[in-house]
């Protein structure tokens, strides 16, 4: 064939060679050109599943050289068939591996055909190949499968974000970004319909063929920002539709609204993208971005379609994250509001406390010191089964039951049965089903443990409800042995706590916790530990905990750091609950006991002792109301109780007057009419001082007072 002449001629050979070009580089279709020996003299490089493979592998080679997912055996017998005979060969399905990508199945269809120049000489043969239309669902419903697999194993809004960018990259796209709106990821409830203009953005997650590469919106996770108007972006968050750049132009007009982003864009080579919204049931979380770069192919109308579902997938994973999220900050909130925020001053310990809030949020853990009577105090620690606002709820019920039978004085082994059964009634009201009666399934519900101590004989008294003993250390520094007998969790019914008792010295250290503060300790460190300071052990974590306590002299809210230090190297998933307390022991000076006979004439006689305790511990303020207080005590004990009596007075930072005999009769207040000529004696002690209660024992009862301290101030003597 001859060539034309003159300038028109080689303007159509270099058009038609610009043509050939274009159709051996843009095409998505294969095309490949053989010679008459078979091997491949041209090919189109953006031919699926040939992309990313070098020229050097692919010219001068038969198929079988870099194709061998295929039968190419048969293809090149079919090949020299076809270039023997000139029979075509047209739309033949065959099945095999890409050759970029082994592990990946493709099915494609092939022609192949015979090529001959003007004289009907044999030049080659060429083949068309395309993928299936088959094989494209099958490879959308592989991604599909993969996000059902991969995006929402976590309730972590980040987490998921990553694992919508795990799966697209590289299956359907060359780079992903995943912005989520600042208020959602804050909590703040969210408005069905389209976002305000500059709303902020935190980068959630970005994934990127290219690694370490700075462009496509690589900003660093949990960067805040915000999209300049009008882009794809603002239009997609303004109206929650998704907006498909087939072809992304640099002289599109919006690039020039936001350098920035279109250098980055633009740099990396971006000729494509998708910005799909992610939203649920109409309301906007945030947005994502799907980038092509390297693959040649633009993103087309069913692309669209399967970053829609990927993006619906994670919207839903998202929302879940978030409302997770808003839960625990409930819970934690509340678990707070509802925990004691400072522990009131006492004279019978020092205390100092310390709660961690666990990755999976707030639960059900508390702690409590509540002043008894007798300047006595009460130390529990306890765990809520599980986790959430309904754990929360439980522990604020269940502590506010704890606090009102601590109020009566109630020993260990009685308050903790008293508390399993309002932890039954609360198991029975959970399991209660709509219009029916209680469950009967008894659960474990929570954990507790709870002591008194007695700063004026020293005697430390608890029990536990399947909750993990106490650690005690001495003021030396010595490891104390206490080990109160185990009971059944709150909530079980079966009851039978035991106490034990131990007499501390002064100034002996208690440390309550959860079992969450040493359960998952494994190995830790301490100062003495093997290979050095601070080297590794695998000593008992309550070991570990006597020796961080084995220092006398150290602040206790430092002992709570270096406790957490030693036993937790990482967060930990439940919350964690730490309660120290430095015992104190009342002096001789400070009490007053007296036994008096079983006569009302000893009334005066108490009037008067009470009177001289007054003057020797200067409060002669108090000496009127506290003779009254007195003289109605003891007036009561002799006529309605058992001898023997005694009367006691304790100077603390309230002065406290009491007495004591041998019936369990339990006196009650009543208002007494106006022509009653008795009744009124406990309304006068109630008006008198700031409290008054009775206390029961082995033996007999106790009828106590408190009267605040001149001035509101601690006496000097306390």
């Amino acid at each position: 064939m001859a060539r034309a002449a003159g300038p028109a001629g080689e303007q159509r050979d270099d058009q038609s060679a610009g043509i050939l070009d274009a159709l051996f580089t843009q095409a998505p279709q294969g095309l490949f050109v053989f010679d008459g020996d078979l091997r491949i003299v041209r090919f189109n490089t953006a031919a699926r599943g040939i992309r990313g493979v070098a020229a050097d592998k692919v010219v001068g080679h038969r198929l079988s050289d870099f194709a061998p997912g295929f039968d190419t055996a048969a293809l090149d017998s079919l090949a020299a068939s076809v270039l023997e005979t000139g029979t075509e060969v047209r739309n033949l399905v065959v099945h095999g591996t890409a050759p970029a990508d082994p592990g990946r199945r493709i099915s494609l269809v092939i022609s192949i055909f015979r090529v001959q120049d003007a004289d009907g000489s044999v030049l080659g043969i060429a083949s068309a190949q395309d993928v299936t239309k088959g094989q494209q669902a099958v490879e959308r419903l592989r991604i599909l499968t993969a996000a059902h697999r991969l995006i929402g194993t976590t309730l972590d809004a980040f987490r998921t974000a990553t694992e919508l960018c795990d799966t697209a990259v590289p299956r359907f796209t060359d780079a992903v970004t995943v912005d989520i709106l600042d208020a959602a990821l804050r909590g703040v409830p969210l408005e069905p319909g389209p976002v305000g203009l500059g709303a902020p953005l935190r980068r959630a997650a970005f994934r990127s063929l290219t690694s370490g590469v700075s462009g496509a919106d690589a900003d660093e996770q949990g960067a805040l920002r915000t999209f300049p108007f009008p882009t794809p972006f603002t239009q997609s968050l303004g109206d929650a539709a998704p907006r498909l750049v087939r072809s992304l132009d640099p002289d599109e007009t919006w690039l020039a609204t936001d350098p920035v982003r279109a250098r980055r864009l633009l740099d990396m080579g971006v000729h494509s993208m998708i910005i799909m919204p992610l939203s649920v049931h109409g309301t906007l979380l945030g947005v994502a971005g799907f980038y092509r770069y390297r693959r040649i192919e633009p993103f087309d109308d069913d692309d669209l379609e399967l970053a829609r579902e990927l993006a619906a997938r994670t919207s839903l994973s998202i929302d879940n994250a978030l409302s997770y999220a808003r839960e625990r900050t409930i819970a934690t909130a509340l678990q707070r509001h509802l925990l004691p925020q400072e522990p009131p001053p006492l004279t019978a310990v020092e205390t100092a406390h310390l709660y961690l809030a666990g990755s999976a949020g707030g639960g059900g853990h508390w702690y409590d010191v509540i002043p008894l009577s007798s300047a006595r105090v009460a130390l529990t620690v306890g765990d809520v089964v599980g986790s959430g606002i309904e754990a929360a709820a439980t522990m604020g019920q269940l502590r506010t039951a704890l606090r009102t039978l601590a109020s009566r004085d109630l020993p260990p082994e009685e308050l903790l049965a008293g508390l399993d059964e309002t932890a039954g009634t609360l198991n029975a009201e959970q399991d209660r089903e709509p219009g029916g009666g209680p469950g009967i399934a008894l659960r474990p519900l929570a954990t507790c443990f709870y002591a008194v101590y007695d700063p004026l004989t020293r005697v430390f008294t608890a029990a536990r409800a399947g909750h993990p003993p106490p650690v005690l250390v001495g003021p030396d520094g010595s490891a104390l042995a206490f080990d109160p007998p185990q009971g059944a969790a709150l909530g079980t019914g079966e009851g039978g706590y035991e106490a034990a008792t131990l007499e501390l010295p002064e100034g002996s250290l208690l440390a309550l916790h959860t079992s969450s503060l040493t359960a998952g300790a494994g190995p830790v460190s301490h100062p003495d530990g093997p290979g050095g300071p601070g080297g590794p052990s695998s000593a008992d974590p309550a070991d570990v905990l006597c020796r961080v306590l084995a220092h006398p002299g150290q602040d206790l809210k430092q002992m709570c750091d270096d406790a957490v230090y030693a036993l937790l190297p990482g967060r930990t998933s439940h919350d964690a609950i730490l309660l120290l307390a430095r015992t104190r022991a009342l002096g001789e000076d400070r009490v007053a006991i007296w036994t008096l006979p079983d006569d009302l004439a000893v009334v005066r006689t108490a009037r008067r002792l009470a009177e001289h305790q007054l003057g020797v511990w200067d409060l002669p303020d108090l000496a009127y109301p506290t003779e009254l207080i007195v003289s109605e005590l003891v007036t009561n004990a002799i006529r309605y109780g058992s001898p023997p009596i005694l009367l006691r007075m304790i100077l603390d930072r309230s002065l406290i007057c009491e007495v004591s005999d041998s019936s369990s009769t339990a006196p009650h207040l009543r208002r007494a009419r106006p022509t009653d000529e008795g009744g009124r004696g406990l309304f006068i002690i109630g008006q008198l001082g700031q409290r008054w209660g009775t206390r029961f024992g082995a033996r007999g009862k106790t009828i106590w007072s408190e009267q605040a301290l001149p001035g509101g101030a601690q006496h000097p003597a306390a």
